[in-house]
């Protein structure tokens, strides 16, 4: 049977393929991609002859042939350079991003920026329907694709469609903002499942219909043109194992313990491995531990603090600003506080392996995960799964999704400096014992709430729909 005839039974839509493409001198290969999604799907995909997942390659021109890496099988989706600027960095990374991260930096509404959006939800929508055979399965991911459960309900009403956000749904008063805002909710009524990471996005969300269509809900069921569509809540959680048994590793334990003494092994290591992102409160956290060596709480003989800013979206608007501002700061603290040859702020702004960043997660005695606003936020939970010891602090955001769940952690309000600094002198001078039940019990609920289930759980509910 030709490739372009085949039909699958179950299709993944995601803005990516599963698979990145990297360099090896001049030739370029496949590779697998890290990330809590493609570890979540992956017992249910890698192999899986009736299993296909259409995406973005990365590379802006048209779609190139399906192809197969590790297992899963890829159906490369188009997007043009100007689409790219347009679509992605445009409409969905300069006006649903921040509008849907409490719109912490003003959103921008413009028509040409809608329109590619629109275009390539179509095309996505178009592709999906054609791979999918008849009575499918098909779970779309994520912000860039809110139009495509719509319109493939319209073009396939036989398929049974699953959507799942991975960013937080806004309060009902900021979404109305939104110009298309009756349409990005028709988009997303044509699944029969909506995922969010939390019981408030999808109390968010249905508000937010309720406001919009008049649509009859009871609890999290929406009824709405002669059928229904559910919300819920399925918080995504980690590969646990991989993590655990990277820190069990010999080889990356010997590279922790030379990174601790490349930083001078100092008593104590703080962390922060972020996105460079506006929403993630890497300047928040500077400022804080600035001022908490400027007012001697903590000594610079004995403590560090590690910074990874991975590059992020370099070329949406506010980004390198957000790179500026990053970069003056951790200059600042290292010029007024820093010595000849030992900084006392470690700052990289590259990528890294994940068997260097749990490498990093082992020698932080303080993990720092304060985001302003973000959807689950998962570096907090493999910094949870990388302490078998159950050692270690980890200083939280209550505006993440994970806070749901981890209750244990030190709990902050990201926008009370003086209750970051607190926090974060408390768990510099905490005695290693006082921290062991609640990391013991944070470990627990990781351990038990993997990606692997995550997806379990979600499409066990979608099969379940009417």
């Amino acid at each position: 049977m030709a490739a372009g005839d085949q039909k699958w039974s179950f299709v993944v839509a995601a803005n990516r393929l599963p698979v990145r493409r990297v360099w090896e001198g001049e030739t370029a290969k496949w590779v697998p991609s890290p990330g809590g999604l493609v570890s979540a799907l992956r017992p249910v995909m890698s192999g899986n002859p009736d299993a296909v997942w259409a995406g973005w390659t990365g590379v802006p021109g048209p779609g190139i042939e399906p192809f197969e890496v590790d297992g899963f099988q890829c159906h490369p989706v188009g997007v043009s350079q100007g689409e790219l600027q347009l679509f992605y960095e445009g409409f969905s990374n300069a006006t649903l991003w921040p509008l849907f991260h409490d719109a912490l930096v003003p959103p921008e509404y413009h028509r040409t920026w809608w329109d590619a959006y629109r275009t390539v939800n179509q095309r996505y929508a178009a592709t999906v329907a054609d791979l999918a055979a008849p009575g499918a399965t098909v779970w779309i991911h994520d912000y860039h694709l809110l139009l495509v459960p719509g319109l493939l309900r319209a073009a396939r009403p036989d398929l049974r469609i699953g959507f799942f956000l991975h960013i937080p749904f806004p309060a009902r008063e900021l979404y109305i903002r939104l110009p298309w805002r009756a349409e990005i909710i028709d988009g997303l009524l044509g699944a029969d499942l909506i995922g969010l990471q939390t019981p408030l996005g999808a109390d968010n969300f249905c508000r937010a219909v309720n406001r919009i269509t008049g649509a009859k809900t009871t609890g999290r069921l929406i009824q709405h043109g002669g059928r229904a569509t559910q919300a819920g809540a399925f918080p995504i959680g980690i590969d646990t194992d991989r993590i655990a048994g990277l820190a069990a590793d010999p080889a990356v334990q010997a590279r922790a313990a030379e990174i601790r003494q490349t930083l001078g092994s100092p008593r104590t290591v703080l962390l922060g491995v972020d996105r460079l992102d506006y929403t993630k409160g890497i300047e928040v956290r500077l400022r804080a531990f600035r001022e908490l060596l400027a007012e001697g709480r903590l000594s610079v003989d004995e403590c560090v603090l590690v910074q990874i800013a991975e590059p992020s979206r370099s070329q949406v608007t506010g980004y390198a600003e957000v790179r500026r501002e990053v970069e003056q700061m951790v200059g600042d603290v290292n010029g007024n506080f820093g010595v000849m040859g030992r900084p006392v702020v470690h700052y990289l702004h590259q990528s890294q392996p994940i068997e260097e960043l749990v490498a990093m997660y082992l020698i932080a005695d303080i993990m720092l995960v304060t985001p302003l606003r973000d959807g689950m936020n998962l570096v907090a939970k493999e910094y949870v799964a990388s302490r078998p010891d159950n050692t270690g602090v980890l200083v939280l955001s209550e505006f993440t999704g994970a806070a749901q769940e981890l209750r244990t952690a030190e709990l902050i309000n990201p926008h009370d400096i003086e209750g970051l600094k607190a926090a974060m002198e408390a768990a510099a001078h905490r005695p290693t014992g006082e921290a062991e039940p609640a990391m013991r019990t944070m470990r627990r609920i990781v351990r038990s709430n993997t990606a692997q289930r995550w997806a379990e759980r979600f499409l066990t509910r979608l099969e379940a729909c009417e």
